[in-house]
């Protein structure tokens, strides 16, 4: 993975990092169902109306039912369930949950792709996951069976993300970013139109604070972030896209910390060295290389 790669790997994570904290606030007010149709079609509608304006609008005849497919597996699903467990998990929990997602990438790609599990990206997954855990701790989670219950939601959403990772690398290699983009984002709204109906009366209700929220999330979290994560997809492959996951927690909590107030601990330091370790482990990054080579051009 190239220098510039690992960036925008790092700025995905910032995004979807606060991904947690806009659900953690809206959830409650408008529900998981009618919350991440919301998401998802505003942001669906922003990218078309960027398409539209570059003159790249999409055709999607040939691919409509695959890209309901992708909408439900990679969108509608996940958002929905994390949503869904957010409703009894702080956004801090949730995110860690979601850190599981690149061992689920790798068990799916080693059925589906026949990619090798070296001991290199498994023990650097391992490794990341434990730096999450002491980053945040497990110690006030609770046993309630809700909270069970949204644990199960938290790792069900990263199996679905594990698998879109892979149905993504299969049937739409060579497919731009930004027409995967609006396809997946419009197709997952089609998919919970019926789920969110019953909550649809709740929008006219909506504060500035929940309107904020629901915005961002939309805009910064989902239309930009997605072309990220598509054009790393292409670019890296979904296994260490997906390791992205493990970034998302380290920035859900500095995010936490700026904007909620949460106190920093020593633990939390050791666990953000021990994240980024882990990352360059998973994704192979050579920073010192690829920094040396640059220099070396430019002389």
């Amino acid at each position: 993975m190239s220098i510039k790669d690992f960036l925008i790997l790092n700025l995905l994570g910032a995004l979807w990092g606060g991904s947690f904290l806009f659900m953690r606030v809206a959830s409650p007010v408008l529900g998981p169902f009618l919350l991440i149709d919301l998401r998802v079609l505003i942001a669906g509608l922003v990218l078309l109306l960027y398409a539209w304006g570059i003159r790249q609008l999409p055709d999607y005849r040939k691919k409509w039912k695959q890209y309901i497919v992708l909408g439900a597996i990679n969108a509608a699903i996940p958002f929905t369930l994390i949503a869904a467990s957010e409703l009894y998990l702080t956004a801090s929990v949730s995110s860690i949950l979601n850190a599981t997602t690149p061992l689920f990438a790798l068990i799916m790609a080693r059925i589906f792709l026949g990619e090798g599990l070296s001991l290199k990206k498994v023990t650097g997954i391992l490794l990341g996951i434990a730096g999450v855990g002491i980053l945040v701790g497990w110690g006030h989670m609770g046993q309630s069976v809700m909270v069970l219950l949204s644990v199960l939601f938290s790792l069900l959403a990263s199996l679905s993300y594990g698998v879109a990772g892979v149905y993504i690398k299969r049937r739409f290699t060579g497919e731009p970013s930004l027409t995967l983009a609006i396809g997946q984002q419009l197709a997952a709204g089609l998919v919970l139109i019926p789920f969110s109906l019953p909550a649809s009366g709740r929008i006219p209700f909506m504060g500035t604070g929940i309107l904020t929220a629901v915005l961002s999330l939309a805009i910064l979290c989902t239309s930009f972030a997605y072309l990220l994560f598509f054009y790393l997809i292409k670019n890296v492959g979904p296994t260490k896209t997906l390791s992205v996951t493990l970034l998302v927690s380290m920035y859900g909590v500095l995010w936490g910390a700026l904007f909620l107030g949460e106190r920093l601990s020593l633990g939390t330091f050791i666990g953000l060295v021990i994240i980024l370790s882990s990352i360059t482990m998973i994704t192979e990054v050579k920073i010192g290389a690829g920094f040396i080579h640059r220099l070396k051009r430019s002389r």
